[in-house]
This record gives structure tokens, C-alpha cells and sequence, in this order.
């Protein structure tokens, strides 16, 4: 029997002005699109004429087992994360599952949430910047306060996914007093909802007043260094050049 193969596939933010034309080609020649249904929903009108294979929220070992098991019957599987599948997506444990398989796995890299959120508000990550995810399901939460703390001593623009749930609500309170510590009370703040999605729209703020504002898991939060400013509602973070 001819051996399947899998891509892991970032499929940009949801929309197909988003997705890059690689992951585009992939998806239209795959036999098989797998992946969470919120992301499937994504794709499956642009993508209709293929099989899909979906599963729930903390499926991901199942999910990759099956698209493996798949994979071995000769199918050629695409496996799609939103954003980049290897940034808090599937490429990571989709290789772990596949090792020793004999299975070969391409990832296919795709715009994340924060790259296309900068678009929309400016450019607040033209210097060194530092991606932290809030939830605390798969990494300790005294991880995530010390990665917070040395980013923010280190003067990083800071990314904030997965700031906050219906039931995780306390994170991002601490996180903000934490950055307090390092990052003055003025820095710029932009609260980045539905990126990619037809209803995106963003917020500017500060970090003193940024949690007055509505903050969901849709929310992208990114938090400016000590020379990010605002003018003219962009957001921005000179690199260093001299005008």
C-alpha cells in the first residue's frame, strides 16, 4: 500500500485573503482537510469538494492519531491550525505523534494572529518582541508569571494570547501588575478582536486603563516597549532609525 502523508497547515487568521498560496495549493490537492471544527468552518466553503475530518476542544493527541492512521491507508491529509501551526498549533505534537511512522510530515507555515494584528493597528512589533499564551492549561502559571516578569525587565513588546475565558479571568489581571513592575503606566496597549474576521476591529489603549476594556479569547493583546507610541490611532514601535 502506498504510504499517505500529512501537512500541518497554518491557515492564517480565517480568511482567504490571509492564506498564503502555498497552504492554499495544499488544501485544494489534500484528500482529506482534518482539524478542530471552529477552524474547519474556516475552510469548508472554499474547500467543499473535499472529506472532512473534525473534532472537539483537547481532541489534539486523538485528532493526530487518527489523521495518522489516515495517513497510513495512502492518504494525503492536511491537518489546519488558524494562524501558524507551529506557533500554539499542531505542528509540534502532529510530529511527536508521527515519529518512527515512516509518515512524512511537512508543516506549511501561515500568518499568526499578532503578525496580522500589527498590520491592522500600525507596526507596535518592529523591534524585539516576545509571545506569551495566558493559558495555563498546558504550561504551569508560575512558568508563565516568570516568563512575563523577564520579558517586561527586558523591555520586549509583549504579545498576550488566550488572555482570558469565561472561566479564566484572574491571569491577565496578574500579568498586568507584573508588566506594572517594569513598563510604565502610559506604554501603549492594543486590544486586537477577531483578527482576519469579518467583524476584526481593535482597541488602543494603556496599560493602566487596558483591562477596563472588554477582553475575550478573540483578544490579541499586545503591550509596546519603552519607546512604542501612538499618533494619528496607529500604533507604533520605531526600530531605531533616524528621521
Amino acid at each position: 500500500m502506498n504510504k499517505g502523508k500529512i501537512y500541518v497547515v497554518g491557515i492564517g487568521p480565517g480568511n482567504m485573503e490571509d492564506i498564503s498560496v502555498r497552504a492554499y495549493k495544499t488544501l485544494k490537492n489534500v484528500d482529506i482537510i482534518a482539524g478542530y471544527t471552529t477552524y474547519v468552518d474556516l475552510v469548508k466553503d472554499e474547500f467543499k469538494e473535499k472529506e472532512f475530518y473534525v473534532s472537539g476542544m483537547k481532541k489534539e493527541i486523538d485528532r493526530c492519531e487518527k489523521v495518522l492512521e489516515l495517513a497510513k491507508e495512502g492518504k494525503s491529509v492536511a491537518l489546519i491550525s488558524s494562524g501558524d501551526a507551529g506557533i500554539y498549533g499542531m505542528a509540534g505534537i502532529m510530529i511527536e505523534v508521527a515519529a518512527d511512522s515512516g509518515i512524512d510530515v511537512e508543516v506549511i507555515p501561515g500568518i499568526t494572529a499578532s503578525v496580522a494584528g500589527a498590520a491592522l493597528v500600525g507596526a507596535p512589533i518592529m523591534h524585539d518582541q516576545a509571545v506569551i499564551s495566558l493559558s495555563d492549561l498546558l504550561t504551569d502559571w508560575d512558568v508563565i508569571t516568570k516568563r512575563i516578569d523577564k520579558a517586561s525587565e527586558g523591555d520586549f513588546v509583549i504579545s498576550l494570547y488566550n488572555p482570558k475565558s469565561n472561566g479564566r479571568t484572574t491571569q491577565i489581571v496578574e500579568a498586568r501588575e507584573i508588566m506594572l513592575r517594569h513598563k510604565a503606566p502610559t506604554t501603549p496597549v492594543a486590544l486586537l478582536k477577531h483578527v482576519g474576521r469579518e467583524d476584526q476591529n481593535y482597541t488602543l489603549t494603556d496599560l493602566e486603563h487596558f483591562l477596563e476594556h472588554e477582553i475575550d479569547m478573540f483578544t490579541v493583546v499586545i503591550i509596546g516597549n519603552s519607546k512604542s507610541y501612538v499618533k494619528d490611532n496607529r500604533m507604533i514601535t520605531p526600530r531605531g532609525y533616524k528621521l
